[in-house]
């Protein structure tokens, strides 16, 4: 049995007509999605294409394009193998099940168009709930909000409260909206936020639903992040869309017990990170999609406010596109006053990356440990990554590095690291380094099982993929 849930978006929605795409269940009638103009990369700002509908069994999709005769399309991840059927310049293919992609034209990976599948929602809130604020679309207060909130949480004893943001655009005179603790933000399929979500010294509040938080015309301040979550615990983010924040898409400072899944995010400008954690614990990213103008992940120690180590983080299942810098990035921020932070217990899997673009080649490596600021870090396991022909880096970045742009210190060490199931397909071969710092400050016991590159299994270190200095040991390839 297939479901399909589409939603109208408000006329004040900026859109792309580089495509008409179409959904429909198996043999029943078609229906036009709204197509979101989403800008990308940071070198070169350019604007790409974005759909988003809910699914369950089998969907139809029908893309023309309406601005060049395609000569040859794909869908990537290309790990999906879903077959095309081009006719009369409109792709054709069936998904039968939820999923993330990029539809390129013509080898156009700038100008293409991402699609969301996303799956049912799981127990929305409902209209008619006692303890649901209603917001309708307008120029808000988000004081008034939380006020009226704080009325209903204190009839209720202080059950969950619910904001629920009506389909439409939102528009806030401080654009920067506080949630207090057990609260959940419910922003409905066709709602558009104007703001940027602070969750700070809260427990248990939850960010929800279909909607999209639009912050593309905002000035870059250090505060405006798409969701900011600091000194906080058990907090979820599910099912949002992040259009262009000024800074970070998701922030987490010293904060613990997070969950992240089925976000999807885009950005442009510089220290425009996907998902960033400094100085946290219990982390849990599953199914997301980063189109980043920098590190699409990134797990540090303490930096600014936050201090600490950070540990037990997974990031599972997920779509990561670096426009600049890393997909992946662990290690260079800590505490270097004292002795370091450590990071540990990452774990990374089942991942399909699909660009990785750096000029600076201080920032190279799809997958980067640069241990900084005397950070430790180890137990890392990087499994399962399937990564897509890339512009410019490298693959591996295993490093103790003295970044003086932003390290005082070195870092301390880098053990116990796993590469597991790793596959690279492309024309860039730039050597991946191995490197410690120094006889005290080196890198040791790294372990690569079945890494494939353009089909080669790398079985040893004597060959153009590696470069390994005297303060590394221990490195095995299996």
């Amino acid at each position: 049995m297939s479901e399909l849930i589409i939603y109208e978006q408000p006329n004040e929605a900026l859109g792309k007509d580089d495509f008409t795409v179409s959904v429909r269940e198996p043999g029943g009638v078609w229906q036009a999605l709204f197509v979101f103009e989403a800008k990308v990369d940071m070198h070169q700002v350019r604007s790409t294409s974005m759909v988003y509908f809910d699914m369950e069994g089998t969907v139809e999709v029908s893309v023309h394009c309406n601005n060049q005769q395609i000569e040859q399309a794909v869908i990537r991840p290309l790990a999906t193998h879903i077959p095309i059927q081009i006719e009369e310049n409109t792709l054709l293919f069936t998904l039968e099940h939820p999923c993330k992609l990029s539809i390129e034209i013509n080898g156009e990976r700038f100008s293409n168009l991402h699609l969301f599948a996303n799956p049912l929602e799981t127990a929305p809130p409902k209209l008619d709930d006692d303890n649901v604020v209603l917001v309708q679309p307008g120029i808000h207060q988000f004081a008034a909000i939380a006020e009226q909130v704080q009325h209903l949480s204190e009839r209720a004893n202080g059950e969950r409260q619910t904001i629920y943001f009506m389909p439409g655009l939102h528009q806030f005179e401080n654009p920067l909206l506080h949630i207090p603790s057990g609260t959940t933000v419910y922003i409905a399929g066709g709602a558009i936020l104007c703001g940027s979500i602070m969750i700070d010294h809260a427990e248990n509040v939850v960010v929800r639903g279909r909607g999209v938080l639009y912050l593309a015309d905002m000035e870059k301040t250090t505060y405006l992040r798409g969701v900011q979550i600091q000194h906080s615990e058990q907090i979820e983010i599910e099912g949002i869309i992040t259009l262009d924040p000024p800074h970070y898409s998701i922030y987490i400072g010293a904060s613990k017990h997070i969950r992240i899944h089925n976000f999807k995010a885009f950005s442009t400008r510089g220290w425009c990170d996907g998902v960033d954690m400094m100085a946290s614990s219990n982390v849990d990213i599953k199914d997301v999609f980063l189109r980043t103008s920098d590190d699409c992940i990134a797990i540090y120690g303490s930096r600014g406010e936050y201090y600490g180590n950070s540990r037990h983080i997974t990031v599972k299942d997920s779509i990561l596109w670096a426009d600049v810098a890393h997909a992946m990035h662990v290690g260079i921020h800590g505490d270097h006053q004292h002795n370091g932070d450590f990071i540990e217990n990452i774990w990374f899997e089942n991942i399909d990356v699909l660009e990785h673009h750096e000029p600076q080649e201080n920032y190279w490596g799809v997958m980067a440990i640069c241990a900084g600021d005397n950070n430790t870090v180890r137990k890392v396991t990087f499994k399962n990554i399937r990564v897509e022909d890339f512009e410019l880096g490298q693959l591996f970045d295993v490093r103790v590095v003295w970044n003086k742009t932003y390290n005082p210190v070195p870092g301390r060490c880098i053990e116990n690291i796993e590469f597991s199931d790793i596959t690279y397909n492309g024309k860039n071969t730039n050597p991946s380094r191995i490197f410690g710092y120094d006889e005290e400050r080196g890198v040791k016991d790294i372990y690569f099982y079945n890494l494939q590159i353009n089909g080669e299994v790398i079985v040893d270190l004597n060959n153009k993929q590696f470069v390994v200095n005297e303060f590394a040991s221990g490195i095995y390839l299996h």
